[in-house]
């Protein structure tokens, strides 16, 4: 199986020794004049000591209304089904009125699309130093492992979740365009491109891979995640035999292809279909 390279941790820095005398004497009153300053500012809820665990110890960053929203939805699907949540206790759970919840989403299943963009985020400005000296497959692996780690704390919520849209075809389709906006930017995380005559197939073949290890990933409850991570490595060795082949059919298909072109080209401008790339949002206001 293919190994995952874990980011690698940065040791702290040594404190510096401490002078003799009153100049110890004086970094202790100090430190600790710093000390009751930051105790006085957790307490009043808005301090910042700034240190680097300062979002531990002082509280964490006051979310934005858009990522509160999704907390909130996170929060009310770990205790109660699916179908069961209204937007109104979406709103309520979030501490916004309907107004507000309406300004930043359309829908219930919009909320749940804005959890990938968290998701999204939380890979994208992880420490990738290193990964592009990795082989492809192992570049891959480890970002859908990162992003596997980033949605560890909604798990309750989303197996939830995804036993309660397994049935709904129309929801796992509109989850379907959310999700290929999100892993395109998943493969660019591993230096995979995604566009071209095959970027396409790339990115669907990546969307469903993943959506097979994380249903392993559910139900898996080891620490290690031996299920999961050998399920991702099968699935990634499987895509690549079909991207093999895919690219022996496009080179074989060039002549005919490069006819075709040919023949599209001499039709009216007017009569070609124009692109069309709808938000994610929407995609996901119909789940």
């Amino acid at each position: 199986m293919t190994d995952s390279k874990a980011p690698s941790k940065r040791p702290r820095k040594a404190a510096s020794p401490a002078k003799a005398g009153d100049a110890q004497e004086g970094a202790a009153r100090e430190s600790a004049a710093h000390a009751s300053v930051a105790q006085e500012s957790g307490a009043g809820g808005s301090g910042q000591t700034g240190t680097a665990d300062s979002g531990v110890q002082g509280g964490a960053p006051k979310l934005s209304p858009r990522e509160a929203a999704v907390e909130a939805l996170m929060r009310l699907a770990a205790e109660q089904p699916w179908n069961d949540i209204e937007v109104s206790d979406i709103a309520r759970e979030a501490g916004l009125t309907l107004a507000e919840l309406r300004d930043l989403f359309p829908s219930k299943g919009a909320v749940l699309g804005g959890l990938t963009r968290i998701i999204d985020r939380k890979v994208l400005e992880g420490d990738l130093t290193g990964l592009e000296e990795e082989p492809t497959r192992e570049r891959l692996f480890d970002v859908l492992m990162r992003r596997l780690d980033a949605m560890e704390p909604y798990k309750p919520a989303l197996r939830r979740i995804a036993y309660a849209l397994r049935g709904e075809p129309l929801s796992m389709l509109a989850l379907n365009g959310v999700m290929l906006n999100s892993h395109r930017y998943m493969l660019a995380a591993a230096g995979i491109d995604t566009e071209g005559s095959l970027g396409q197939l790339k990115l669907q073949g990546v969307v469903i891979a993943f959506a097979r290890v994380t249903q392993v990933w559910l139900d898996d409850d080891d620490p290690a995640l031996a299920r999961t991570m050998a399920r991702l490595d099968k699935e990634i060795r499987n895509g690549e035999r079909i991207m093999e082949r895919a690219e022996d059919v496009r080179r074989l298909t060039a002549p005919l292809r490069a006819i075709g072109r040919s023949f599209l080209d001499r039709r009216p401008r007017d009569r070609r279909s124009r692109d069309g790339d709808g938000d994610e949002s929407d995609s996901a206001a119909a789940i």
